[in-house]
């Protein structure tokens, strides 16, 4: 399989790399706010708004995808205005992987609150498996654009971190 060229692909790498990222982004965005939950049902409440979230994330974006492939195919066709274009089984495989990867995304980062009693070491643990899923995510959106892989890991790292900051400063 791996011979396949990038039009036979679902989503392309770009598009699977970001989907990742988005889903990294809201999940932090989340367990950033931990840091006010004292409680275990409070923490169990953000947990669940958290995979939520994403899931509804997931769900907005797998249709926004079809939305935009249908329009895309309809004005590259050329068709006249009262035709309709038409979604094949791989647009909506290609729906359903945006929908997988932003929702699956969410696990890494909630898993140690989970697995470990205390908030504040399941926050830095959840924190550093996000930084580095960024990384990695860096590293393979460089090694596909032919940038200096690590490079681009850590500027993804320090892009997501500055925008997980935003993002609870704004009251995400």
């Amino acid at each position: 399989m791996a011979t396949r060229d990038l039009k036979s692909r679902v989503l392309d790498p770009i598009d699977r790399v970001s989907e990742i990222i988005f889903g990294l982004l809201m999940a932090l965005s989340f367990t950033g706010s931990l840091s006010v939950a004292t409680a275990h049902d409070e923490i169990r409440t953000v947990l669940a708004a958290a995979l939520g979230c994403n899931i509804a994330w997931g769900l907005v974006d797998a249709v926004m995808y079809l939305v935009g492939t249908a329009t895309e195919r309809a004005r590259a066709s050329r068709r006249p205005k009262s035709a309709r274009a038409t979604l094949t089984l791989s647009d909506f495989r290609g729906a359903l992987g945006v929908f997988l990867l932003v929702t699956i995304a969410t696990f890494p980062v909630v898993l140690p609150f989970l697995l470990i009693s205390e908030v504040w070491l399941a926050m830095r643990v959840s924190n550093g498996i996000a930084l580095l899923t960024l990384f990695i995510a860096g590293y393979q959106l460089g090694r596909y654009a032919g940038f200096v892989p690590w490079r681009s890991g850590f500027v993804m790292a320090a892009i997501g971190a500055l925008l997980v900051a935003a993002i609870i400063a704004l009251g995400g």
